[in-house]
């Protein structure tokens, strides 16, 4: 009877997995379409190497398999981290590969404002350790700056007060960069307008400012969360010109409030911080001005009086030329005398001398200085001689020496050939030699070179599989349904598209025998 039953017929329709897998995934999407699911994100180890993003939401009592893809992943507004609790909004799908139930996420945010504050205080907490927070970073405020560049947004209250407070106190050239407060995109905008005040030359059609106002009107944590971007804190502590954060009011904290040179607790306050009042400073410098008048009055006075006590000090100026006028009259008196004594003094010594000069006097000195210059002329001319004797035995002797230089000029360049010779015969052996050396060391990489080659492989029966970008596929999850590739074997290559559904990546599974392939006239689908 058994038997009976088995071997009867049935009426049931019979499904391949495939099939029953795919009619599984349609009853899923049409019965839940887009939801929103909140959990705690748990396994996320950051973007895979293809872009996509693999993670669970969890529960205390269940769990689901989500995935982000690479282009919805780079738009977030709130990138996932392990053990943040989410509310996730996307689609419900099957993967037939595992045979499990999926989330596919188009968007996320964190639940509520303690996951935010949560996030915030992680966000704090790394950039601390970076340093991005320590004063040591932070620069002092311009006393007077000159051009002050402000980022807001151009149409809000916030600009306007800010305006209207630095004309009130010290009116200076202001540059507006607009970017959005609030919105996914805010955080981007204000990293950017930052990094451009930085970037304008100072010499340029727009002036560098001396000062950045970043500022915004108060809100909620969630409008204000633009202003946590960590690339916004980063370009804060990274600006080179000083950076006052105005963002909110008072009790509002925001992460660039830590990585600004200061912070302002209203838009207000940070004009009021970037210059000072002009009326107090002109105040100041007519007291300064006046205080200086008084103090080069005084100081004149007492110089006067100083002049005044030493003049009185000094002598007269007939006290002080009576004693040379009485030295002059006497030594006036007294010239007259010297001269009659000088002159009376010389004539006696020309008489002397006259008696003493006579005729044969006159003869006798002048034999005797004919004399002596003859001695001393036959002297110079017995010198003469002997040195004209001594350069003639030098001469000579040069003159030998000279003579056998030519000879010795030829002995030299006869060494010279033999040694080029010989110089010219070790180099060829050396030259050589080497070329032998390089073609050895040449032929050794070349064999090297083809044994490492991967075009050696492919004669095993491997092959190379490229994208149509030719770049390199090593995975089966960097390969999508519907994709053109390219596969290189040993002979040649070939084009192919691939069938099938894309796969996230997974554990490897154990890889199954492979089955004998009966040769076909044909080749047919690789996949």
């Amino acid at each position: 009877m058994a038997s009976l039953l088995d071997d009867s017929p049935t009426n049931a329709a019979e499904f391949t997995v495939s099939e029953l897998s795919g009619s599984i995934r349609r009853t899923v999407e049409d019965a839940f379409g887009h939801v929103r699911v909140r959990g705690e994100i748990s396994g996320y180890r950051g973007p895979h190497s293809s872009g996509h993003a693999y993670f669970s939401l969890k529960d205390d009592r269940a769990r689901i398999e989500a995935v982000i893809w690479k282009g919805t992943f780079s738009k977030l507004k709130h990138r996932p981290e392990e053990g943040l609790e989410v509310i996730a909004t996307g689609k419900i799908t099957t993967y037939a590969g595992s045979s499990k139930y999926q989330i596919v996420i188009d968007s996320i945010e964190p639940a509520g404002a303690g996951a935010l504050m949560a996030l915030i205080e992680e966000r704090r907490r790394k950039l601390a350790a970076e340093g991005l927070f320590e004063d040591a970073r932070k620069q002092l405020l311009p006393f007077m700056p000159r051009v002050i560049g402000v980022v807001t947004s151009p149409t809000g209250a916030v600009i306007r007060d800010i305006l209207h407070r630095i004309e009130d106190r010290f009116p200076v050239h202001v540059i507006v960069w607009p970017v959005r407060v609030q919105g996914d995109t805010s955080g981007d905008e204000v990293a950017r307008a930052i990094n451009g005040f930085n970037a304008l030359d100072p010499n340029g059609p727009i002036k560098r400012p001396d000062l950045i106002i970043v500022a915004r009107g108060g809100g909620s944590l969630e409008d204000l969360w633009g202003f946590n971007d960590e690339a916004v804190v980063r370009a804060a502590a990274a600006s080179g010109i000083p950076l006052i954060s105005a963002v909110g009011h008072e009790t509002d904290w925001t992460l660039i409030d830590h990585a600004s040179d200061r912070r302002a607790p209203t838009p207000t306050g940070a004009a009021e911080m970037a210059v000072p009042v002009k009326a107090d400073l002109e105040a100041q410098l007519a007291a300064l001005a006046a205080r200086l008048k008084s103090a080069q009055s005084r100081m004149l006075d007492r110089r006067r009086e100083a002049l005044r006590g030493l003049a009185r000090a000094l002598p007269t100026l007939d006290s002080v030329l009576a004693l040379p006028r009485q030295r002059l009259d006497r030594s006036g008196q007294a010239l007259g005398r010297a001269l009659e004594l000088n002159t009376a003094n010389r004539r006696q010594g020309f008489e002397r001398q006259a008696a003493r000069v006579t005729p044969f006097a006159l003869v006798s000195a002048l034999r005797e200085k004919r004399q002596l210059v003859g001695e001393k002329s036959g002297r110079g001319d017995r010198a003469m001689d002997r040195r004209l004797e001594v350069l003639r035995t030098r001469l000579d002797r040069h003159a030998l020496v000279l003579s056998a230089v030519p000879r010795r000029i030829g002995e030299a360049q006869v060494h010279g050939r033999e040694r080029l010779t010989e110089l010219t015969r070790r180099i060829d052996a050396a030259l050589t030699q080497m070329l032998s050396q390089h073609r050895r060391g040449l032929a050794a990489q070349t064999r090297m070179l083809q044994s490492l080659s991967y075009q050696s492989v492919l004669g095993r029966g491997f092959a190379v599989i490229r994208d149509q970008d030719r770049q390199l596929l090593s995975r089966a999850a960097q390969v999508k349904a519907g994709a053109a590739i390219a596969i290189e074997f040993a002979d040649g290559e070939i084009s192919a598209l691939v069938s099938g559904t894309d796969r996230p990546a997974a554990k490897a599974a154990k890889p199954a025998r492979a089955k004998p392939v009966k040769t076909k006239t044909d080749q047919g689908s690789l996949f």
